[in-house]
């Protein structure tokens, strides 16, 4: 027969095992929870990691090198799309190994249509500040490289500019060769500002790795003088890209593609 003593020792057994069981239930929620907000803030902080240290304007990813100057929306935008659907045709995949031959006349006047589906975009070439840019923009504009190509990125946040040239549209094709750096001194170019109307090559962050993926500027940007200033906007293609630039651009986040569906239908290259 149990006695009174060997009982409460029991009872006494009992209550420590329940408690045992208690701390460690705990000990084993704690551990879960603990995992679960460590996963959660390393995703974010991978996240803002990548953002800050993708460089912008680069061909092999094409995220912008500047500072934000504002702070990024909180949501993504629902603007409605202001362009028309893109003209029947599919984009060219041709490469070449090397620059063609400069044979543009460096005294005479080119001018660079884009025709796109938000409206036509006028730029005047700087031929004699930009030779090699502007002869390959003629070559590759008369192969039609650009014909049906998506302009890819738009930078609404310490940058503002949209971002073309790429037939892949992932921010990484180009034209299998590249050009030397122009220009860069150009008198518009001041304390590191590309004005607005600019038009500009976009390269890796190194020297001379400028192929076909160009930008355009609809606001003043904070830049280094490291981008080919090639162009400038005409009056009725700055209201395209202000159009374009007003209707945002996907994630919300300052750096995505446009909401606006930018499709470069033709590209043509005159001379005057």
């Amino acid at each position: 027969m149990v006695t009174q003593e060997q009982r409460k020792r029991q009872l006494a057994r009992e209550k420590f095992l329940r408690q045992q069981q208690r701390r460690t239930s705990a000990r084993r929620k704690a551990r879960m929870r603990n995992s679960v907000i460590a996963s959660v803030l390393g995703v974010i902080v991978i996240g803002s990691v990548a953002l800050y240290t993708t460089g912008v304007l680069k061909d092999d990813d094409k995220k912008a090198n500047a500072s934000s100057q504002t702070s990024p929306s909180a949501a993504p935008s629902a603007a409605k799309d202001p362009c028309e659907k893109p003209a029947t045709g599919s984009v060219k995949t041709q490469t070449w190994k090397k620059e063609p031959a400069v044979t543009i006349d460096e005294s005479a006047k080119y001018t660079m249509t884009l025709s796109t589906t938000c409206g036509d975009i006028g730029i005047a070439l700087k031929a004699k500040a930009a030779p090699h840019t502007v002869n390959s923009f003629s070559f590759l504009a008369g192969k039609g490289f650009f014909d049906h190509t998506k302009c890819h990125r738009l930078t609404t946040n310490g940058i503002y500019v949209l971002q073309c040239g790429d037939p892949t549209g992932s921010g990484s094709g180009g034209p299998g060769y590249t050009i030397p750096d122009e220009n860069l001194k150009d008198a518009s170019l001041k304390a590191n500002v590309y004005p607005a109307g600019t038009v500009a090559m976009a390269n890796t962050g190194q020297a001379h790795t400028g192929g076909s993926q160009f930008f355009l500027v609809y606001q003043d940007s904070q830049l280094p003088p490291s981008y080919t200033p090639f162009g400038t906007l005409t009056a009725d293609g700055m209201k395209v890209l202000k159009k374009i630039a007003a209707a945002g651009e996907h994630t919300g986040a300052g750096d995505g593609a446009p909401n606006a569906t930018v499709v470069i239908n033709k590209a043509t290259v005159t001379k005057s």
